[in-house]
């Protein structure tokens, strides 16, 4: 890998389009065969069956209970339906596609050999072979956003570029490459959750997920009746915060560090883990708004409670900015049946 750039100054880059990021923790599969759109559609929790050729989404593999098994980025080209997947988990997908294959004309492929993912920043890159563009800013169809979109920047293309022409590139000095860490950033500050916000308990609602990833008047698939009970009836158990972090310490929080209440802070979290109120699941130093985090914490949690972020080394004072807000869910506001009245309405 060439020489990469400094990660404050490769932000700038980035959102001036004169940077790249290789995405070596990213895979790709690919689903061809002419029953390919309905059977995926069948399964997942976007609406795929209407995919045009180019067209970009993002969809969800729940299990039975509504909780987030993959997080899926996909894209059509009329012949061949291309994901990318965490890597980690591509795995899993593989064998669960294929158990669900039965007598559908459909081709499940492991194509991560043969690509890679190149994250560019505005546009597409001339030598990929297909681009997955996000749409994070703009709710799609059949969507629900909880929160506000932010008003920061977020413009990313994921391009499959053939092994031969990214050789190229790495070996081409006049391409400027950021790290992970950069666009990790531009996506916190951008309020754009990523597969490190995932975890065994993930419900959609609690990432604001619905507004990319399910589209809310499809047919069933696995997990539907979680995600419309969460939508219309509750509210998720955990809300995405965005985490303004003191950086007089000059340190990050790791992946998977505690969150609490500043006045809990001093207790011993083993012997109370009850006090703890959340997880960090991605931190990185922002160009502008300096040392950020996202943070998944329990939907209890004031949104003004002034937080601080606990691991191996000093804590870490944070404040909050409202992802999705404690009051997401329960858009059908049906009352409480009365029990003065016998359960009445």
């Amino acid at each position: 890998m060439p020489k990469i750039l400094n990660p404050l100054l490769a932000q700038r880059e980035l959102l001036a389009g004169s940077a790249l990021v290789y995405q070596p923790d990213l895979a790709v599969v690919t689903v061809s065969g002419e029953d390919r759109l309905s059977w995926l559609h069948s399964l997942l929790s976007q609406n795929l069956k209407n995919l045009t050729p180019g067209q970009s989404t993002q969809s969800l593999l729940l299990d039975p209970h509504g909780h987030i098994e993959q997080l899926l980025n996909v894209i059509d080209d009329g012949q061949t339906t291309w994901i990318i997947v965490a890597g980690a988990t591509k795995d899993a997908l593989l064998s669960w596609l294929t158990r669900m294959v039965f007598r559908m004309r459909v081709v499940v492929a492991d194509r991560s050999e043969d690509f890679a993912v190149v994250g560019s920043w505005g546009s597409a890159l001339p030598a990929a072979e297909v681009t997955w563009v996000d749409g994070w800013n703009v709710t799609a169809a059949g969507g629900y956003r909880y929160g506000a979109v932010s008003t920061e920047p977020w413009s990313l293309h994921l391009g499959l570029v053939p092994l031969r022409e990214f050789e190229a590139m790495e070996a081409d000095s006049s391409v400027h490459w950021a790290s992970e860490a950069a666009l990790d950033a531009l996506r916190i500050a951008a309020h754009r959750p990523g597969h490190t916000e995932v975890d065994e308990k993930s419900l959609p609602h609690e990432l604001d997920l619905l507004a990319s990833a399910v589209h809310l008047n499809k047919g069933c698939y696995r997990g539907q009746e979680t995600v419309a009970k969460v939508h219309n009836l509750g509210h998720p158990p955990r809300r995405l915060v965005l985490l303004h972090l003191d950086g007089s310490g000059h340190l990050l929080p790791e992946v998977g560090d505690s969150v609490v209440l500043a006045t809990d802070a001093a207790a011993d979290l083993a012997a109370s883990p009850g006090l703890i109120r959340g997880r960090v699941t991605s931190a990185s130093q922002h160009h502008e708004m300096g040392p950020i985090a996202l943070a998944v914490v329990a939907r209890s949690v004031p949104i003004d409670a002034p937080l601080v972020v606990v691991g191996n080394h000093e804590s870490i004072a944070a404040t909050q900015e409202v992802i999705v807000p404690p009051e997401a869910g329960k858009v059908a506001n049906v009352p409480r049946p009365s029990l003065l009245m016998g359960g009445r309405k």
